[in-house]
């Protein structure tokens, strides 16, 4: 029989992946756990697409993050080209 996970240790990983933008396998590999017990744990259930599920969301801030970076350099970028190009 397998051993239960405490509530706790789910509500962490929960969380981690919610909130901390952690992949399933990176939670799965930080807390020792199985990536199949993980995504029963956070993967819609009623096949509803209206509502966006945590490892939606979590992609989408991931993501949204990457793009905040790129836009950072970008600009970045863009400031020095006009400072090079007025001295």
């Amino acid at each position: 029989m397998p051993n239960k996970i405490s509530d706790e240790i789910k509500e962490r990983v929960i969380a981690k992946i919610k909130n901390d933008g952690l992949s399933v396998p990176q939670a799965a590999e930080e807390f020792g756990l199985s990536r199949n017990t993980i995504y029963g744990w956070v993967a819609p259930r009623n096949g509803s697409r209206s509502d966006p599920g945590i490892l939606e969301m979590s992609r989408l801030r991931r993501e949204n993050n990457e793009l905040k970076q790129i836009i950072g350099l970008l600009t970045l970028e863009s400031e020095r080209g006009k400072k090079n190009r007025w001295s």
